[in-house]
């Protein structure tokens, strides 16, 4: 096994760069002495993660990192209103320090301090590395806000003693996840879904004139109105805003108020059911305590449940993508019944060509959201035993990744392929009379067995069915063309 220094300059080196020894001040934790950047709000539990966990690079996306911040508010806020934080326990604050400690968790949540949460996702399974960093951010920036020195060994705001009073990683950093997820999906994916079902509800209505002809098995079907086709589009996508809207509510059970096993052990009875009352006010979302805090300590079964849905909505911008990617395929040689925007060369080889970049945008997108949901629903089954699950980073990594890139690439599909997509109406029509399934609409005339000749006739010969039913005068002509009418096909008739 190779051995590591608590302070060694090989972690600090990957996160810092080439640093002299005058840029470190020494910090003590449990385990000992270790150099920290001088300037960093953190401190050396923060600095053993980065040192300890060199994976990926990757770090908690910034919306984790806010709701951990809008935790530590919450429970600020909590142990004010019970009395903890100024009461007769060990260093007791007084008002001023309480307030210092509020306003550092409100910039944590804010964003102010994202530079401060180095560590790597691929970290300690509970987040445990993650809550210490928050603590000891908190910790530092409120003693700076009282105008103390936060690089002294003394703490007067402790990251433990009063950052974390009455948490545990297992129950707070659990919490942040469902309130980050809850609030992306809040505020950032189900509004650009409802702007992209609006985008395909006003081409609907634009083009609810426009005849085509439809495709089943990719085989030529029976006429209907582009108009109608991307109503069933929008309404596609209105369903995936409602998904949205049912993804919250798995995960508006919090764990907070469990604490290390989910008995509640060093919090007040009355310490969860603050804090989500908090949490809810914050974000005008309805968290709520859980019910019972062993399940939510343990399980992740709810964020497994909220990416599913997450997944759905995955296979449906798959799904409409590609359906647009197949419309506009072309421009002489596909189907071409939708003319895209031209947005970039296509080709370094083929000079003029021009390619369905954004519905490849979001297939893409669409592939990633399906597997991050394996990733979720692996964790979720294997990472939870007994008291904890013990893959929670990944899980909190791949869900909020999910709801960015979906958000953002509705946003975008929205901007550069849907405002600007334009209907080849001559494409569309040219297509209709030459179809063989408009002899569908001669079966409750001649019989399904006839018209099905006719089809096969006209396929062999290269007529039209009209041509065929004039020929052999199938029907007289105002019945035939009522028959044949390319508008009544797209409606029942009595």
């Amino acid at each position: 096994m190779r051995a590591r220094s608590a302070g060694t300059s090989a972690g600090n080196h990957l996160q810092h760069g080439n640093r002299t020894m005058s840029e470190y001040r020494t910090e003590r934790d449990s385990m000992g002495e270790v150099q920290v950047p001088r300037d960093a709000y953190y401190g050396a539990q923060t600095q053993r993660a980065v040192e300890n966990f060199p994976i990926s690079g990757w770090t908690l996306p910034a919306a984790l990192v806010h709701g951990m911040g809008l935790v530590k508010y919450a429970a600020a806020v909590a142990n004010r209103d019970l009395g903890k934080l100024t009461g007769t326990g060990k260093n007791p604050l007084d008002d001023k320090q309480v307030e210092a400690l509020l306003a550092a968790a409100r910039e944590v949540a804010e964003g102010k301090l994202d530079d401060e949460f180095p560590i790597d996702v691929f970290q300690t399974g509970s987040g445990t590395s993650s809550n210490m960093n928050a603590n000891e951010v908190i910790s530092n920036r409120a003693i700076e806000l009282l105008g103390g020195d936060r690089l002294a060994a003394e703490k007067p705001v402790h990251p433990n003693d009063h950052v974390n009073m009455g948490q545990s990683t297992n129950d707070t950093f659990p919490t942040a996840i469902h309130v980050a997820v809850a609030t992306r999906i809040d505020e950032d994916l189900i509004p650009a879904l409802e702007r992209l079902h609006a985008a395909l509800e006003q081409k609907a209505k634009d083009w609810d004139r426009i005849i085509k002809i439809g495709r089943t098995h990719l085989a030529d079907a029976t006429p209907l109105r582009l108009g109608q086709e991307f109503g069933g589009l929008a309404r596609q996508i209105a369903l995936s805003a409602g998904r949205a809207h049912k993804a919250i509510k798995p995960i508006l059970e919090l764990p907070v108020g469990g604490t290390a096993v989910g008995s509640g052990i060093n919090t007040h009875p009355e310490f969860g059911s603050r804090v989500a009352a908090v949490l809810a006010d914050e974000t005008g979302l309805n968290f709520i305590e859980a019910i019972d805090h062993f399940e939510a300590n343990a399980q992740r079964d709810g964020l497994v449940e909220t990416h599913g849905a997450l997944r759905t909505i995955a296979s449906t911008l798959f799904n409409v993508a590609n359906n647009i990617r197949w419309l506009g395929s072309g421009p002489r040689c596909g189907f071409g019944e939708l003319i895209l925007p031209d947005l970039q060369p296509g080709s370094s080889i083929m000079p003029g060509k021009v390619n369905p970049v954004m519905c490849e945008s979001m297939m893409q997108v669409a592939a990633r959201v399906m597997g991050n949901d394996h990733t979720v629903a692996m964790c979720g089954a294997t990472g939870g035993q007994f008291q904890l699950n013990i893959m929670m980073p990944v899980m909190g990594h791949a869900t909020l990744e999910s709801v960015l890139l979906l958000g953002s690439v509705c946003d975008a599909f929205v901007d550069f392929c849907v405002i600007d997509m334009q209907a080849n109406v001559e494409a569309c029509e040219a297509a209709v009379e030459k179809s063989l399934s408009m002899v569908t609409s001669l079966n409750p005339y001649i019989g399904y067995e006839k018209a099905s000749a006719l089809a096969k006739e006209a396929f062999k010969t290269g007529k039209t069915i009209r041509q065929l039913c004039q020929e052999q005068q199938i029907l007289p002509e105002d019945q035939l063309n009522e028959a044949l009418d390319p508008m009544r096909m797209t409606e029942p008739q009595e």
